[in-house]
């Protein structure tokens, strides 16, 4: 039995029973593999659910506000893909009468979608003989051939995707692509693969040469950078405090936060005290200030990390437009942000 023919044998037996998995709609198709993306399936899964929920059709999804998707969006981080996601949502509905694109090449020019993701609709869904090539598919391949050209390179790339379309299977192409990609996921995993259980083992290089946890080969990340937030969460009499809307190019584009002063170092309250606070609906008033938390809330960006502090602000009155305490929830925020709303007692201010 070939390469092909076990993996997909292996498939048979053990793939998981997804809601995507029972239908071959584009739009389903879609709306998952931009979901997965960067995201593990138990994550995505509940996203996956709320959005065929809340929009069952792509007429729904392009009639939503980009504030309904971003909140529902809220915490599976990327938001660009959400935001990628809704535009193209538009296009398909009201440029395209509906009808998602039926080859690669159309497909793969949709805002938000590269080449895996027109891989595996195209595969799935119209049986076009495209070979997907993900983190998964990468790590099978590398060790079962012995590959150390590292991943991420371009030399790399090329070379993976020439390898994996020449094993397709041009029968069930998109079969064979979630096989591979499943394969990868539960039996070749990152980490403690099941070589023991593993119907190709006999025949893979990295198990015969014991080079399994040197396979893949990545090159070394971006240096990541350090930044420093400070959040200002103010509260006044009536309880009402101010968000404002992130805006230009960036971390967490349209999305909302507190008022934010950017430090060049972690600082102790007596530093904030003397911070000059233009601009900002502090200005011409009295107020009281405490720290929330004395040690930096670290949150993990892909090129930076953002050392966060939350300073809560006492105010009698609010000089600029201003929201109920009551209606923060609504509004789309980034984790960091939302998770701070959820755990923080406002009416004990």
């Amino acid at each position: 039995m070939n390469f092909q023919k076990q993996i997909t044998h292996w498939y048979s037996i053990h793939k998981r029973d997804l809601p995507w998995r029972t239908t071959k709609d584009p739009y389903n198709i879609w709306l998952s593999e931009i979901i997965l993306q960067q995201t593990q399936v138990k994550q995505g899964l509940p996203y996956y659910l709320s959005f065929i929920r809340e929009f069952p059709t792509v007429f729904d999804l392009a009639d939503a506000t980009e504030e309904q998707v971003l909140k529902l969006w809220q915490g599976l981080g990327y938001y660009s893909r959400a935001r990628n996601l809704h535009t193209t949502a538009k296009h398909i509905a009201f440029n395209l009468n509906g009808v998602f694109p039926d080859n690669y090449k159309d497909v793969l020019s949709l805002k938000g979608v590269g080449d895996y993701t027109a891989s595996a609709i195209t595969s799935i869904c119209f049986n076009e003989a495209n070979a997907v090539v993900d983190g998964n598919v990468y790590r099978v391949l590398s060790r079962f051939y012995g590959i150390d050209t590292p991943i991420n390179s371009s030399k790399g790339i090329k070379e993976f995707k020439e390898l994996a379309s020449t094993l397709i299977d041009h029968k069930e192409p998109g079969n064979y692509n979630q096989a591979i990609m499943e394969f990868g996921a539960r039996q070749c995993k990152p980490k403690n693969p099941n070589c023991n259980s593993c119907p190709v083992s006999d025949s893979c290089y990295a198990y015969k040469n014991k080079s399994i946890d040197q396979l893949p080969v990545k090159l070394k990340k971006t240096k990541v950078s350090a930044r420093y937030f400070n959040f200002l969460v103010c509260i006044d009499k009536k309880k009402n405090t101010v968000i404002e809307k992130r805006t230009g190019k960036g971390i967490w584009q349209n999305l909302y936060q507190f008022p934010l002063i950017e430090s060049n170092r972690s600082l102790k309250a007596e530093e904030f005290n003397l911070l000059k606070l233009e601009n900002t609906i502090l200005e011409n008033s009295n107020f009281e200030f405490s720290l929330y938390n004395e040690t930096d809330r670290i949150h993990k960006l892909s090129h930076q990390h953002l050392h966060t502090k939350f300073w809560i602000i006492e105010v009698d009155q609010l000089s600029r437009d201003n929201i109920s305490i009551e209606k923060l929830r609504s509004y789309p925020t980034p984790v960091l942000i939302s998770n701070f709303i959820e755990e923080f007692n406002f009416e004990a201010v």
